[in-house]
């Protein structure tokens, strides 16, 4: 390390070395720690080497017994814990004498550049070069570093602590503990560990109470980690040896561990719960097996049943969605699956097939496959594009906003400022971002789950009201049953009522006290002008997105990957000749959640196949002949959200009914994506959101059942009867009620 280097890395170390307690040890110090390692004050440790330990600890005259019984000791005598400190010294691999030779007057920097891989420097006199003042080690330059942080205010004054001669800040003499060449391997490591340190200097001859003696000859410096690396290489004995040593040995040792480890992997299944997983994945082995024999054999049955089938295939991947965790197979997966089912059912046996799929089937997949693709090319640009912010710290505008140390005051704070950024941002990245804030805001375990519970209230109320809030508000977006300006002034009222209601009944479990004072949030510092330009040219690029829709006519999908593309651009510019690439496009992407982006492929797919094969229309009509309103339809899906999840629940409900018979902008599309928007909050599992909340802070099913369900569904229902309402005066209904 060069002598700049040292002193601009200063800034570090200083910072790093301020939080370091007294109880640090420097190396080759007496800390007035007794053998037995419990605190007392005796300020020098007296031989014999003794203690009194507690059952079961291994004590400091159990390390020094095993150089002098031969039946604990398996290598031989002068190895191991019985060898000599010289004969460590020269296995150590530190050189021969382990210690960087310094002069009193050599100056720090010089020192540090010089000790190399020994991280020791012992410092003699300049007059005399046998006389040791002392030993300069890794404590000694971050004690240096620390008066330097307290100290030092210009580069300039910096340097000079630097430049100072090393005599200022080692450990003196007076102060060292010593061992002889003759001491054991195991009376140094009692003498190390009982005083607490990490080096300790080999003279001819130790003062009192392994003291340095003044005059004595100093020959090398040994470390703990020298010390170790010598005894297990001694004790790295091979198998074999072993056996030889020990003729009735034999393999018996690894033979028990083997039975052993077999006997505790039986004791751990042999419950309720893996018994219960392993008849399932039994289950699910058969029926995956008897699908593909199925498949295979080209039966019959298929072509007659096709429509059972697909019904069969679509619950079943519906089910290991819904129970993932159980399953323990990734949903991703089983959407794809689900998917390459669907369509080879419905393209080789739907309809009288003759086992190939036909020109007409080709043409549907293409069709299907465009329309999935612009919410999935939309969902990866506008993720990216959130990752890039949140590189440069874009969300510190927002969050240096956030000054309040009431704890209610804070939970509604919260909650406007996530629904009103769940509208801009996708929910999802809302709720990961406010999380993490909560993190530094509320120090209480239970009051941040609580916290976190209002964030997936609050994120998935703001996101119904915009197109680009929520991802089933986008989907009924991009295929053409919602316009931009209608959801977001029909939606914003409902939407509100949803989240004042939820907040007004959850507030109520908020007690007041001062643990805001406890946070961990650095005090507000404003955004790098860099920052604060990406921060708004990402904003802009995911605001433009619905004007970009409007005024061209394009897809949303290519002004979002427009978006993109600029701010990828950007920040190529900003960061032109860097080597850091952790700022830029690239790395963002490789952050994102790829197989998410595959599982909306899959279900977007699956449900396509059903619309196409018309077994949604029969759904329909048998919903509207079974159910008196659509908007009690409507308010079924809401709730049927809560149990799973609502892009296949919107993605079923969008092929269930034709735009030629609900227009763009039909009540029917609105009141789906307000309950299929807010009813996820009900259960925690209903909602990307709430899934998030669970991996992040721990949060399980039956707690949020008892703290938040209730007050999500008076909100979720209060936000139905605030629309419909609306809907009501603006339609102008309630002007034709006869009084």
């Amino acid at each position: 390390m060069t002598k700049r280097a040292l002193i601009s890395h200063l800034s570090v170390v200083s910072a790093a070395s301020l939080s370091l307690t007294s109880g640090f040890a420097p190396s080759g110090i007496v800390t007035n720690r007794p053998l037995s390692s419990k605190n007392s004050h005796h300020a020098r440790i007296t031989p014999p080497l003794s203690s009194v330990a507690s059952e079961g600890e291994v004590t400091d005259a159990d390390i020094v017994a095993l150089s002098t019984n031969p039946t604990l000791n398996l290598t031989p005598e002068g190895y191991g814990f019985s060898s000599p400190i010289s004969r460590v010294m020269q296995n150590s691999g530190t050189g021969t004498s382990g210690y960087y030779r310094a002069k009193s007057s050599e100056s720090v920097v010089d020192v540090m550049e010089n000790i190399g891989k020994t991280e020791v420097a012992l410092v003699f006199s300049d007059e005399d070069d046998k006389e040791l003042m002392g030993i300069f080690t890794d404590y000694d330059f971050i004690r240096l570093s620390t008066e330097l942080a307290r100290y030092a205010r210009t580069e300039e004054e910096s340097a000079t602590f630097m430049a100072a001669p090393v005599s200022s800040f080692m450990t003196p003499a007076e102060k060292l503990i010593c061992v002889e060449p003759t001491d054991t391997a195991s009376q140094a490591v009692a003498i190390m560990t009982t005083n607490n340190i990490r080096h300790t200097v080999i003279v001819d001859k130790c003062g009192p109470n392994f003291s340095y003696l003044p005059g004595s000859s100093v020959s090398g410096v040994i470390s703990m980690q020298g010390l170790l690396q010598v005894i297990q290489s001694d004790n790295r004995l091979s198998f074999d040896k072993l056996s030889q040593k020990f003729p009735g040995l034999a393999n018996k040792p690894i033979e028990q561990m083997r039975e052993e480890l077999k006997s505790k992997a039986n004791a751990l299944a042999n419950n309720d719960e893996t018994a219960k997983k392993d008849l399932i994945r039994a289950v699910t082995a058969i029926i995956s097996a008897g699908s593909v024999a199925l498949f295979a054999s080209q039966s019959s049955w298929l072509s007659d049943h096709a429509e059972l089938a697909m019904i069969a295939i679509f619950v079943l991947g519906y089910i290991g969605i819904i129970f993932e965790e159980v399953f323990e197979f990734n949903k991703a997966a089983v959407a794809l699956l689900m998917s390459t089912g669907l369509w080879v059912t419905y393209a080789d046996f739907y309809g009288g097939s003759t086992g190939l799929a036909s020109d007409s089937v080709l043409d549907q997949l293409k069709d299907q496959l465009a329309e999935v693709s612009d919410i999935c090319f939309f969902l990866l640009a506008a993720s990216a594009i959130v990752e890039v912010v949140d590189a440069h710290q874009g969300f510190k505008v927002v969050t240096n906003l956030i000054t309040t140390k009431s704890k209610k005051g804070l939970f509604w704070v919260i909650g406007f400022l996530t629904f009103f950024l769940s509208a801009i941002l996708n929910n999802l990245t809302v709720t990961i971002v406010m999380v993490s804030l909560l993190r530094k805001l509320v120090p209480n375990d239970d009051d941040r789950r609580l916290f976190g519970a209002m964030v997936v209230v609050a994120a998935n109320a703001g996101g119904v009201w915009t197109p680009i809030g929520d991802v089933t508000t986008t989907m009924l977006w991009i295929n053409n049953q919602l316009s931009t300006i209608p959801t977001v002034t029909e939606l914003f009222l409902p939407s509100v009522v949803c989240l004042v209601a939820s907040l007004f009944f959850l507030v109520n479990q908020v007690e007041e006290d001062s643990s805001l004072a406890e946070s961990t949030l650095p005090p507000p510092s404003p955004l790098a002008p860099r920052g604060q330009l990406v921060f708004w040219t990402g904003i802009a690029s995911l605001l433009s997105v619905p004007v970009f829709a409007e005024l061209t006519g394009l897809p949303p999908y290519l002004a979002m990957l427009t978006g993109l593309g600029a701010i990828w651009t950007m920040t190529d510019i900003i960061h032109m000749g860097e080597e850091e690439e952790e700022m830029k496009v690239p790395a963002a992407l490789s952050k994102l959640d790829t197989s998410g982006i595959l599982f909306f492929l899959g279900i977007l797919m699956s449900i396509g196949v059903l619309d196409k094969s018309g077994l949604l229309k029969d759904l329909a009509i048998f919903l509207n002949n079974n159910l008196p309103s659509q908007d009690i339809i409507a308010t079924v899906i809401g709730i049927a959200s809560a149990l799973i999840d609502n892009v296949p629940l919107v993605a079923a409900t969008m092929g269930m009914y034709d735009l030629a018979d609900y227009g763009t902008d039909d009540k029917l599309w609105q009141l789906i994506a307000l309950c299929a928007g807010t009813g996820g909050s009900i259960l925690v599992i209903g909602s990307a959101s709430g899934v998030a909340l669970m991996g992040l802070e721990k949060v399980d099913f039956l707690w949020y059942a008892k703290k938040v369900s209730v007050g999500a569904a008076i909100g979720y229902f209060a936000g139905i009867a605030t629309y419909l309402a609306q809907n009501a005066i603006l339609s102008g209904a309630l002007g034709s009620v006869s009084p």
